[in-house]
């Protein structure tokens, strides 16, 4: 059975036809959080390093209300507009998920829903 949150608090709306988190079985599959403000839906003002925290945040939220932790996560995928933004994403990543070490691939596009700069999805695993 799968079970579809296309609304979480804190955690903005998804921006198209598809469902901010995803269930099946022990699995979680969140989908891709790009750096809007939840109240607003709006693009957070700044650069790579305002826009990734406002992307884990946003993740965060979604693991929180689903009863999981950034130490739930197995699998990440960043999307980045450039990759010279690597180091600066990796540090901000870093501090958010502290001790979890998920395995991981960060690919450089060109472009990204509402021309942001980051984009990340995780797969989390219910115990």
């Amino acid at each position: 059975m799968i079970k579809y949150h296309s609304e979480i608090k804190g955690a903005p709306k998804a921006i198209g036809p598809y469902s901010v988190a995803t269930e099946t079985g022990n699995l979680v599959f969140l989908s891709g959080q790009i750096p809007l403000n939840p109240e607003t839906g709006e693009v957070v003002q700044g650069g790579i390093e305002e826009q990734s925290v406002q992307v884990l945040k946003n993740i965060s939220s979604v693991l929180t209300n689903l009863g999981l932790s950034f130490k739930s996560v197995a699998k990440t995928t960043i999307f980045l507009t450039t990759m010279d933004n690597f180091g600066a994403v990796n540090k901000i990543y870093e501090e958010f998920l502290g001790d979890s070490k998920p395995a991981r691939s960060t690919v450089a596009v060109s472009g990204l829903p509402k021309g942001v700069l980051v984009e990340i999805e995780m797969v989390a695993v219910k115990s």
